[in-house]
């Protein structure tokens, strides 16, 4: 049976989801969860349920609030068995861990990774046999808390921009620059102050992509640069280091020397006039027709 209706409120139940009323459906449940009136007072049951579902996305004891009075909807739930209670704390619990001890296992993956990797670029610098040597008679601390450090120190060192100072004393003194001139042609061209071209390429992008993996590959460039150029040299730590000093050089010259001719380019670059169609093809055409007297006259 239904509940009397108040003075003022409509005589038959609506519900304000699914707009159904008491005579579409007679064994309908019907509700009253909030302190609404008139027609956003009565609402199914079914509609309310699958309604609090969209609003608590899966997390079926979040408090879920009345959308027109804000009134939290009292939710009741039957009481569950012990087994079932136990495993829904378990399921609570798991949850909660579950992102701490996936967070953990990545740390741990790469910590191992970064240890894996220090070992590889002992072995590379100094040599398979005598880097081996190296690291069974080192500690086993010392070995856990240093490896690590190596590939966090090649990225920290391909982090600073050295190359960025050198643009600087090159775009200073670039008029002192004139005895370079035939020697590398463009290198003392007078820089015009643009400010939008010099915040643009005062200095490049750091690249998280390209800095990670050129710092991991450097000790494999530097070894192999090493070999080539410096083969006379019997240690294979030395040559390596000097390997990778002549890298860093010759690649840090030719960044230089690249972005500073992207930046003469940029500042040097005009917005053209706008000129109208048919003023384009009434200058071509004097062109047109004494390239083809010239044409016929040869």
């Amino acid at each position: 049976m239904a509940d009397a209706a108040a003075p003022g409120e409509a005589s038959e139940r609506h519900c304000w989801v699914c707009f159904g009323t008491e005579s579409d459906d007679r064994s309908a449940e019907w509700v009253c969860p909030c302190c609404c009136k008139g027609s956003t007072k009565w609402i199914h049951q079914a509609c309310l349920q699958r309604w609090l579902d969209e609003k608590q996305k899966g997390n079926s004891t979040g408090s879920v609030s009345c959308p027109q009075c804000g009134t939290e909807y009292r939710i009741v739930f039957p009481k569950l068995g012990p087994l079932v209670y136990f495993l829904q704390q378990v399921d609570r619990i798991l949850s909660k861990v579950s992102p701490f001890a996936a967070a953990g296992i990545v740390v741990g993956t790469l910590y191992w990774s970064a240890v894996t990797y220090g070992a590889v670029t002992v072995m590379q610098v100094v040599g398979h046999k005598k880097g081996l040597d190296v690291m069974e008679r080192a500690d086993p601390l010392f070995l856990l808390m240093g490896l690590p450090t190596i590939p966090v120190m090649l990225v920290l060192g391909k982090m600073i921009r050295w190359e960025d100072y050198v643009l600087r004393v090159w775009r200073k003194y670039s008029s002192k620059l004139q005895a370079l001139q035939a020697l590398v042609p463009g290198i003392s061209c007078p820089v015009p102050h643009i400010p939008l071209a010099e915040s643009r390429y005062q200095s490049d992008h750091l690249s998280i992509s390209r800095t990670l993996c050129g710092a991991l590959v450097f000790p494999t460039i530097a070894n192999l640069v090493g070999r080539v150029t410096f083969r006379r040299v019997n240690s294979s730590l030395q040559r390596t280091i000097l390997g990778g000093i002549a890298f860093v050089a010759l690649k840090g010259a030719l960044k230089v020397y690249f972005r500073q001719q992207q930046y003469l380019i940029q500042a040097n670059r005009r917005i053209l006039n706008f000129v109208e169609k048919g003023d384009m093809e009434r200058n071509s055409t004097p062109l047109d027709e004494d390239s083809g007297s010239e044409a016929g006259l040869s």
